[in-house]
């Protein structure tokens, strides 16, 4: 039989582990935000960066993390050819694309996810992301025009609307 304080110091340890388990959860979370990938985006497209930096308030890494997510979504929508016209209009694409985290299985966002079930489901995975780098679901409808403003800016007309068709 345990002891009352046996039970006691089992409890503790456990609620001790459990806090940090959950503190490093946590750090381990932020920290997959600001990895090598993420930092090396920023700096191969600083004009975008920033300007997405601005429009949503977030760090140079969720603002990478964040447009390599949307640019994930495009790639999986477009063909190759179409989507090559998007990459070149991009600095630093293959970087921007690696900055995002894998957007599958996010705890706690069915709530946020749920809207964007109309016509913008397919952008719910980017709101996963997004939800993994400590963004709100709902700046992925501020930093779509942002992203489709500098592919115009930088590609043309009909190399915007590429993006904007499937980022809509």
């Amino acid at each position: 039989m345990i002891s009352k304080r046996g039970f006691r110091l089992g409890c503790a340890a456990l609620f001790a582990i459990a806090i940090t388990g959950g503190m490093t959860g946590r750090v381990a979370s932020a920290q997959a935000f600001s990895t090598d990938a993420a930092r090396s985006a920023a700096q191969a497209n600083p004009e975008l960066v920033a300007a997405l930096s601005k429009e949503i308030g977030a760090t140079p890494e969720q603002s990478a993390g964040a447009a390599g997510a949307l640019f994930g979504v495009a790639k999986s929508k477009l063909a190759p050819n179409q989507f090559s016209q998007v990459a070149q209009a991009v600095p630093g694409m293959d970087l921007l694309l690696k900055a995002a985290p894998a957007a599958g299985g996010v705890v706690g966002t069915s709530g946020a996810l749920s809207q964007f079930s109309g016509s913008a489901g397919n952008l719910a995975a980017a709101a996963a992301a997004f939800s993994k780098m400590g963004l709100k679901p709902e700046h992925v409808a501020k930093v779509v025009p942002v992203l489709t403003s500098f592919v115009t800016k930088s590609g043309g007309a009909g190399v915007g609307n590429l993006l904007a068709g499937v980022l809509k």
